[in-house]
């Protein structure tokens, strides 16, 4: 491993972009491991990507886990959310894009709501320009930033913003810098708000993510354990068809409403297929049925390390994310 490691006393702060998947587990558990004496400024934060209403796109069961894995290594965990989340940013038309509220030591915190009227009625599309795959900048990038730019604890003091991209996920995510200056940085501004973003396993293999994880004996996130190689959303517009099939013989609803929606729009979640095309194309993983009760449940009441720990079915499966 090849890295560029930062010098943890500067930071009164460090804070661990959780999404409850292998590589921002690896992320906390390599900060563990390097900074032991540091471990009371760490704290995850997780972006609920469908707000704190109904379960649209994302698993179900992922709040409770990462929630679990922050209490199981005695740090906190944070919650931020767009108001109304992927459902209302997606049926959004002729109004602005929804205020951020974001957790905090002392109480919820909030910030925008009030910008330019826009219209958004389709999907995210399939693709590297987050100007059109929206999803991930409107749901999880701005989001932190607001959070970031809003909380007065960052004022006037030094974070360590941690994500987990690698660079052997995709070319463009290859071409990220390790550590950089953070997009909500305003360390020579009035407020001395100095921010540096870093990601320790941009030069790792998968192999070496799921060895650290092995070490630690951590139990992945149930969607590993039904053969998907990544947890992004269930209904993630980079799914496969394999995976699509899967979530058909999960979650049937879903497809409906998906399908639903791309009636409406006349604009596929995917830029050449209909939904019912992703899911005929592909065949349906393996599917444990206990896994499949965990991941589609809203709480989490598994262990969260193992004794028998081995590779989930998903480990070094299709990833399908960004390109």
């Amino acid at each position: 491993m090849t890295e560029t490691t930062p010098n943890f006393a500067d930071y009164e702060h460090i804070i661990v972009a959780f999404s409850g998947g292998k590589d921002s587990l690896a992320c906390l558990l390599h900060v563990l491991d390097l900074a032991p004496e540091d471990r009371h400024k760490v704290e995850l934060w997780h972006h609920l990507v469908d707000g704190r209403g109904d379960n649209f796109m994302d698993w179900p069961v992922t709040e409770a886990y990462c929630r679990a894995v922050a209490v199981a290594f005695g740090v906190p965990i944070y919650y931020s959310w767009k108001e109304g989340g992927f459902k209302r940013e997606m049926l959004r038309q002729d109004m602005p894009t929804a205020r951020t509220i974001g957790e905090t030591p002392s109480g919820n915190i909030q910030s925008g709501g009030n910008g330019p009227d826009g219209t958004r009625l389709k999907f995210p599309q399939v693709s590297a320009n987050l100007s059109v795959r929206w999803c991930s900048a409107y749901l999880k990038i701005d989001v932190a930033a607001s959070v970031l730019r809003t909380d007065p604890r960052f004022e006037d003091s030094k974070t360590l913003f941690i994500t987990g991209e690698r660079a052997e996920e995709s070319s463009a995510r290859a071409r990220y810098a390790e550590i950089e200056v953070h997009r909500a940085d305003r360390r020579n501004g009035r407020k001395g708000r100095h921010i540096d973003h870093w990601r320790p396993v941009h030069g790792w293999s998968e192999k070496q993510i799921w060895k650290l994880i092995e070490t630690y004996r951590v139990n992945p996130h149930p969607a590993y354990w039904l053969g998907f190689g990544r947890t992004s959303c269930l209904s993630c517009i980079f799914g496969s068809p394999n995976q699509w099939a899967t979530v058909q013989r999960i979650d049937p609803d879903r497809i409906e409403r998906i399908a639903y929606y791309e009636d409406r729009f006349d604009c596929t979640i995917h830029r050449t297929d209909t939904i019912q095309d992703r899911v005929a194309k592909g065949t349906a993983y393996r599917v444990d049925d206990r896994y499949a009760a965990i991941a589609m449940q809203d709480y989490y009441d598994e262990p969260v390390f193992l004794d028998d720990w081995k590779l989930p079915a998903g480990a070094f499966g299709e990833s399908c994310g960004p390109t």
